[in-house]
Order: C-alpha cells, then structure tokens, then sequence
C-alpha cells in the first residue's frame, strides 16, 4: 500500500519511513505543507501519516483543505503539540486518530494498520479470500494454513489485490503500491512477479482482465 509520509524533521522521516518499509508499505515522504496539500489533493494514498508543525502551511490548514475538497484517505496525526484542545480540533477537522511526539514505531504502524482496516470497514488484521490468509500484523501469508514464503514485493502485491478484493485493479495502481515512484523496475516487471505469485499460491488465484488490469476475487477457488 502507498503511504503519504508528511513530516518535517528528516531525522524522524527517515526513521518512520524505514519501519513502514519493514511493514509492507511503499512510502512517498514530503516535508512541507504546501507541498503535502497537492500531493494528498491530486494524488491516490491508502493513508496519510500527517505532522502538524510544517513550513509554509500547518498540518491542520493541510487536513482542511483536504476533507473540503473531498478527500477521503485516512489520516494519522503527529504532533508535539501537548493541548487536549488541539487534539480535539483535529479529530473534528477529518483526522483519523492522533499520535502525540514521542512515539514508539511499533504503535505508529499498529495505528497506521487499524485507520487502514477501518476505513475498508475491515474489523481484523487478517484478511482472507477462499484458502488464502493475510495476517498485516506477522506479515505472513498462508495457504490452507500453511505458511508460504513471499518476497517482500511478492507481500506487497498480495496485500494490495486482497484489500481490493472484488474490485479490479489497473496496472498502474498496482505498480504504485508495489514498487512507488522511485523504485526503478522493467516494464514487464509486475508480470513476473505476478507469475511468480501464481506458482507459490495457485495459478487461478489472481484474474487477469485483459485491457482493465487483475483482480482476487471475492471467492478463490
């Protein structure tokens, strides 16, 4: 899944960014406002990891703009900002939860994880279709329940058409949430690893929909 990471301090950045990368997720960091408010308005997240305290416009003014022109990504907050009043103003401005500084990153991605699962109006971290099993919290796939080892690409392709499930997804969105923006990849590369997903969990679990992209359906034989 594609994660917005907006925060300032690069030192914090990094650290944050590197944990979710461990998590499965593909991460696009930005360090301003402004430039937050474009990417979040014109681009696709599966979540937003916002800090408040930006230059050029506040995390707040970001999260406004955002829910205003309809966007509908979930969003976790960080702040340094102690104020129960701000926090307030936050979750009433659109935010999902809220994470004051310091943090541990186990209970930054453990938030990331739930906003993501509620917003899809999923209630577990585990998600199944037919004979295959996702757990987010282990980042362990199973089929018939019995472990199958996966690349960390391999999860991140699985993860994404699992969360989609019933919905076909377009190469290009796929190829986003896989690989991101700056992760250079052939063209025939999402093939391959799609192939290689097939051998390990069964040539009939992901479709392909020629000219629309590739879907697990709802049921998987």
């Amino acid at each position: 899944m594609r994660v917005l990471l907006v925060e300032d301090d690069q030192r914090i950045a990094s650290d944050i960014s590197q944990a979710l990368e461990a998590s499965g997720y593909v991460v696009e960091t930005v360090g301003d406002g402004e430039d937050a408010w474009f990417r979040g308005d014109t681009e696709d997240y599966g979540a937003v990891i916002l800090d408040l305290g930006l230059p050029l416009m506040d995390g707040l003014a970001v999260l406004k703009r955002w829910r205003a022109n309809g966007r509908r990504m979930p969003v976790l907050v960080l702040t340094a900002r102690g104020s129960w009043a701000e926090r307030v103003d936050g979750i009433d401005t659109g935010a999902d939860d809220y994470l004051p500084k310091p943090f541990r990153m186990e209970e930054l991605v453990a938030r990331l994880r739930s906003i993501i699962r509620r917003s899809a109006g999923h209630a577990s971290s585990v998600m199944a279709v037919g004979e295959i099993a996702l757990d987010e919290r282990q980042m362990k796939v199973t089929l018939r329940g019995i472990p199958i080892a996966l690349s960390l690409l391999e999860y991140r392709l699985v993860a994404h058409l699992l969360r989609s499930r019933g919905r076909v997804v377009s190469q290009q969105e796929l190829n986003e949430n896989v690989y991101g923006h700056d992760e250079e990849h052939d063209s025939n590369a999402l093939e391959v690893l799609i192939g290689r997903v097939r051998k390990k969990l069964g040539t009939d679990v992901i479709e392909t929909r020629r000219g629309f992209g590739y879907t697990i359906p709802e049921i998987s034989t």
